[in-house]
This record gives structure tokens, C-alpha cells and sequence, in this order.
């Protein structure tokens, strides 16, 4: 026989951790109503729910399938969608729609500016991000883009990942993407199932993180724009008013919408680049990560714009930037860059590390890529 050994009573509070475990655990496993929402029923941790699986080979095929099927879901690479699916993180899809056999969607399509000299992008969402980061067209004349193309996950993610879902990535935060029992003992936040944001106790707002690399590198760029398919046809809109800004709702999108494409253009004389910190430089999302565009002429700086993601519910373009431009970018052009940031830059604890270590970060990130831009290495 096997002697059990005895318990020791370490404490109240982790006699009340335990309970919460195991009232979680057994909450989980049994049958009937979540707590989370009204109805829906509990299921075992990392299990995914089921679902349909559909594959249209066309745009239009696949918007007939989301208008006929309104509980579905739009799936590209999966790296971020289905591993929220299996932590029961958002409400479970009756079906996928995989988009990943779409053709319209896997073009990239790189060609000269005829206007003034520079060159214009189009990059499908269903291009891979190892794709888009090999592609020499992109590499050499939109650098930038290359970089933060590279720059995402590990090499695995980047064969599977897409460039729609990384311009769609949902928002991150340290009381979010967390395990099903972790969030239930924090009675969730909310983003997804609860009533009051732990980030900010007292705002009705939800401060979740937007993490994806390549909107800041696409923000950074002229006449950047995304297309858009639905059930009522097709539209385009700037880049920056597919975010809205909170991170609960964080896309402006129609539930029977998905992006097709996005597009920008490059000035001749703009040279761009990307650059991030994290904990893990191997695979982790961005704790902060800065585009910029930088324009020379002679000893002035003739064009500046700067782009973060890590930060804010939303990619964050840098407004107020155009007052250092017309003289040199000396030190106390750096300062004023410095403040920009600083005012600009949230500093909400989203994520493991602080809010004001993250805005730190970013101000430094962005001096060093500005003055390595401006010194043209």
C-alpha cells in the first residue's frame, strides 16, 4: 500500500488558492452554464470546442459563407486565433472559414512610384510573414517592412502566420491571455466575461495591448490603406481607422468583415526600419516596438515619422514629430523627441514588465533607430 503524507496547513491564503483550484478545476470538467456567460456551457481546460471547417477558394465564395453562417469566424494562419480557442479565451465559433486557399489573397505586388521617383505596396492578408520578409522586392525597397516582417515570433510562426493576422491581432493583456482558471479566480476583467478592468479599476474602458509588427512599419509609409470584404461588397480605409482605440472592441470592422489587402506608398528620399524589445528575443510579442521614416537633406532632417506598437490598445503614430524637422538632429531635437514619447506612450501594466519601463524603452528604441536611419546605417 502507498502511505499518504500528511498535509501541512501552510496559511489562509493558499488554503484559499487551493480551493479556488479545485472549485475551478471541478467547475471546468462538470457539465452546465459557465460563469463566464450566461448559457454557454463549461468545457475541460485546453480542450478546443468543435467546430465546421469550411474552405473557400475565392473572396466572394467566402463572403457567401460568412453571410450564411453568422457565428463563424475568419481563420489565416492560426498562431493567435486558435491557441485563444483552446484557453477559452472568446466566445467559441460554430464554424472556420479558412481563407488559407484563397489566391486573391497570397499576392505581393511591389512597383514604381511614376509620380516622384519612391515605389507602392500591396500586400495580400493571406501572404505568409516569411513571405513577406524573404520577398527581395520588399527587402530592398521597403526595408523596414522586412524588418518587422522578421522580426515577429519564431520561424515556425512566421510559415503559418499571416499578414491579415498580424494587422488583426487581438490585444494583449497580463489578465487576458491567461489560463481559463487563472482568469475565473480573478473573476475575469473586462475585456471577456467580466465587469471591471484590472489594469484600471475605476475606467470603463478596456487598456489590452495591440502587439502586431507590421502596422507600425505600414503606418510609417504614405497613403497606407486597407481593403475590406463583407456581405455588403467591398470598401477601403486608411490604415489607422481600422483601430479604434479600445482594446475590448479594439477593430472597426463589421462582424462580416475581413481584410483583403494592404497597400502604402514610399517617398524616394524616405529610408525606414523597425526595431523592438522583449523578454524573449527568440519568440515573444514586442513589450515595445518603433517604425520610423527618416528623410535627409544635407545636415537638416527633412522628414520624420515614428510608429509604436506594445504600448497602446492601438498601433500608435507619433503626432506633433513634424516640428524637428528643418534643422539638424542634434541633442536637443533628441530631447524634444524624447518628451513626445513620454506623453504619448501609455504606461498601463499590460503586460510582466511596468507601463514606465515599456515608455522608457520606447524613447530609447526611437532615438537609436532615428539617429542609425539619419547617419544612413
Amino acid at each position: 500500500c502507498v502511505r499518504e503524507r500528511p498535509r501541512r496547513r501552510i496559511g489562509k491564503r493558499n488554503e484559499y488558492r487551493t480551493r479556488t483550484r479545485r472549485r475551478t478545476w471541478d467547475r471546468n470538467r462538470a457539465p452546465g452554464p459557465s460563469p463566464r456567460r450566461a448559457g454557454e456551457p463549461g468545457r475541460p481546460v485546453n480542450v478546443l470546442p468543435e467546430w465546421d471547417l469550411m474552405a473557400p477558394e475565392s473572396v466572394d465564395e467566402a463572403r457567401a459563407l460568412r453571410a450564411h453562417h453568422p457565428g463563424s469566424r475568419f481563420l489565416g494562419g492560426g498562431t493567435d486565433l486558435v491557441v485563444n480557442l483552446r484557453r477559452g479565451i472568446g466566445d467559441p465559433p460554430a464554424a472556420l472559414i479558412d481563407v488559407k486557399g484563397v489566391a486573391e489573397l497570397k499576392g505581393i505586388e511591389v512597383e514604381a512610384d511614376g509620380g516622384g521617383g519612391g515605389e507602392r505596396i500591396r500586400v495580400g492578408t493571406g501572404v505568409t510573414i516569411r513571405a513577406l520578409a524573404d520577398d527581395p522586392r520588399v527587402c530592398a525597397g521597403f526595408p523596414g517592412l522586412a524588418a518587422a516582417a522578421r522580426s515577429i515570433a519564431g520561424p515556425t510562426h512566421r510559415n503559418m502566420g499571416t499578414v491579415g493576422g498580424n494587422l488583426c491581432l487581438d490585444t494583449r493583456c497580463i489578465y487576458y491571455n491567461q489560463s481559463e482558471w487563472w482568469r475565473a479566480a480573478n473573476r475575469y476583467c473586462l475585456k471577456y466575461g467580466g465587469e471591471i478592468c484590472h489594469v484600471a479599476p475605476k475606467s470603463r474602458v478596456c487598456y489590452a495591448t495591440f502587439s502586431g509588427d507590421l502596422a507600425p512599419a505600414f503606418a510609417v509609409l504614405d497613403e497606407a490603406e486597407v481593403e475590406v470584404a463583407g456581405a455588403e461588397g467591398f470598401r477601403t480605409l486608411p490604415l489607422g481607422s481600422l483601430y479604434t482605440g479600445d482594446g475590448e472592441r479594439y477593430l472597426a470592422l463589421e462582424p462580416d468583415e475581413f481584410v483583403t489587402a494592404v497597400r502604402a506608398r514610399r517617398p524616394a528620399s524616405l529610408r525606414t526600419g523597425y526595431d523592438k524589445v522583449r523578454v524573449r528575443q527568440s519568440i515573444d510579442y514586442p513589450l515595445a516596438g518603433v517604425a520610423a521614416g527618416v528623410a535627409r537633406d544635407g545636415d537638416r532632417l527633412a522628414d520624420l515619422r515614428l510608429a509604436f506598437t506594445g504600448t497602446n490598445p492601438r498601433p500608435l503614430r507619433l503626432e506633433g514629430i513634424e516640428a524637428l524637422c528643418g534643422g539638424p538632429l542634434d541633442d536637443a531635437a533628441m530631447e524634444r523627441l524624447s518628451g513626445l514619447v513620454r506623453r504619448q506612450v501609455m504606461a498601463m501594466r499590460t503586460t510582466f514588465t511596468s507601463g514606465h519601463y515599456r515608455r522608457h524603452a520606447a524613447g530609447v528604441l526611437a532615438r537609436r533607430l532615428v539617429r542609425r536611419l539619419y547617419d544612413g546605417r
